[in-house]
């Protein structure tokens, strides 16, 4: 299960970036596009299962976006979201040019009260 190691990826660039405050970060959003191989209830599981192998981390939660995939197409120069896999544009063109659903990103940190 690759989301476990993921989500222990994610705390350890917490710890690296908010050296200070780690320990004030309640909650994590999480950016996932669809093609990033990451499943959102999958990503919490290990979330949880994380939370309970390390008790540091127990006040926090995570929250999951999906993103869709969004193509750019070089003939109409128009960004159109791809449905149901098939990375045609709305003026009939294929595209290669993702733009959007590739990513995994941490998109925000909220901070506990003191």
């Amino acid at each position: 299960m690759h989301e476990i190691s993921l989500v222990r990826n994610i705390f350890r660039t917490l710890e690296d970036e908010f050296k200070e405050d780690f320990d004030r970060i309640g909650k994590i959003y999480l950016k996932a596009g669809l093609l990033s191989n990451v499943q959102p209830i999958l990503m919490q599981n290990a979330f949880d299962a994380v939370l309970e192998d390390e008790p540091q981390y127990r006040n926090k939660s995570l929250e999951v976006e999906v993103l869709p995939i969004l193509i750019y197409c070089d003939d109409c120069q128009k960004t159109t979201e791809v449905q149901q896999y098939r990375f045609v544009c709305g003026c009939g063109k294929p595209s290669r040019n993702v733009v959007q659903g590739e990513e995994l990103l941490i998109s925000k940190v909220e901070f506990l009260e003191n």
